[in-house]
């Protein structure tokens, strides 16, 4: 019976072990190479592990990097737009969980996309001649090794194998992580952390946290949050096959405040998510709150509000809802103005164009603008930005 179990002629419970085993390989290849290395150039790896990587995913998923690399992105670039190549805010949660392969594989074959996202792949003798022209001869090959090692179970490994990226990367992430879960940062998109702890998918669970940094290595943020891929990362640095180029910046605010300066716009621009959730919670917060205890009737609008402003999401609610929002907000001139005040805010570090002079001046205005507002928790805030510079120099 040895043609019908292999030559490893392995139990039922040895089958199934080396089945996840075999994903958790494919899921670690894709986080640490493809995703953190290649595409968001956080981490670099020696090159034997870089090849190693590389030659799992074209041995065991038929990945053609540059593809990945392209389409991530573009991804990036044009997150939860028309643009994107696989938004469940645009295609809807069910195609992109259901079709989010095949979505990856329209993309795919878009030239514009592989020349304008593509640059700083692999492109050398082995890119060239085999993982790229031959890029399903890899799984081929696995294909005839699980036979002969495992048998015909072989040939179901091989099918959970294959289902590995479409389910768990092109499914569970690009769909769940942009649609359920919970957020640390608000990102001007719709990206989601699936769950606290990244294990199932490499640590990719923990997607809002890389869409607020994504050059980041390391994706846990919160001390509950666990990163699997941050641990294997750790050991490879302990055997000096890989070293972090940048992790997630802490927030650090010194006890004295200074002069406004080219390094506060630096802090502002770098720590731009966690300074918006800041504002959120202390002070846009307890005025809704107090509002919700004095217009009980209504708490059910000033909750929906309290979403909106938070996460200043226009595609979160539709027309008519946004214009109830927006009346509920006038009318209470506090919770208008911090409002204002948030956007003018959000508008200094998305103007590129300007100059540092010119975002320097910007920001002082806004912190002598809130000072005389005559809100206690904006005049705060307005300190705690100058703090922010004297803790950065």
């Amino acid at each position: 019976m040895t043609y019908f179990y292999g030559l490893l002629n392995l139990s039922l419970w040895q089958y199934i072990v080396v089945t996840l085993v075999l994903m958790h390989v494919t899921v670690i290849s894709i986080t640490l190479y493809l995703h953190r290395t290649a595409a968001h150039s956080a981490l670099e790896l020696h090159p034997i592990a870089a090849h190693f990587f590389r030659f799992w995913l074209w041995f065991a998923t038929a990945t053609v990097t540059k593809e990945w690399v392209a389409i991530h992105r573009k991804h990036h670039a044009t997150s939860d737009t028309e643009a994107d190549p696989h938004s469940p805010q645009i295609y809807g949660l069910k195609k992109v969980m259901t079709q989010g392969y095949e979505l990856y594989k329209k993309e795919s074959k878009n030239k514009e996309t592989l020349s304008r996202y593509g640059h700083g792949t692999p492109d050398d003798w082995l890119e060239r001649h085999i993982y790229t022209p031959h890029s399903s001869l890899g799984i081929g090959i696995l294909f005839v090794v699980n036979l002969v090692l495992f048998g015909l179970p072989g040939i179901v490994i091989w099918a959970v194998q294959m289902m590995t990226q479409p389910v768990l990367a092109a499914g569970i992430i690009n769909g769940m992580g942009h649609y359920i879960g919970y957020r640390n940062f608000e990102t001007p998109d719709a990206s989601t952390n699936v769950m606290p702890w990244g294990i199932i998918a490499g640590g990719e669970e923990l997607h809002n946290n890389h869409h607020a940094f994504g050059a980041s290595a390391k994706l846990s943020v919160r001390k509950f949050e666990f990163d699997i891929g941050w641990m294997y990362i750790r050991a490879l640095q302990f055997c000096k096959l890989a070293k972090p180029r940048r992790v997630i910046p802490k927030l650090e605010q010194s006890d004295f405040s200074k002069d406004i300066d080219v390094s506060t716009i630096k802090a502002l621009v770098t720590h731009r998510f966690q300074l918006l959730k800041q504002y959120g919670e202390t002070v846009i917060q307890p005025i809704l709150k107090r509002q919700m205890l004095l217009d009980k009737k209504q708490r059910k609008l000033w909750r929906q509000a309290q979403d909106w402003l938070n996460r200043n999401d226009e595609r979160s609610i539709d027309p008519s809802s946004r214009k109830s929002m927006q009346a509920l907000v006038s009318s209470c001139s506090e919770l208008d103005i911090v409002y204002q005040y948030k956007l003018r805010l959000q508008n200094i570090w998305t103007k590129t164009v300007s100059n540092n002079a010119e975002l320097v001046q910007q920001l002082k205005q806004w912190c002598v603008d809130a000072e005389k507002a005559g809100i206690q928790t904006l005049r705060q805030f307005s300190l705690k930005l100058t703090m922010l510079g004297a803790a950065n120099e």
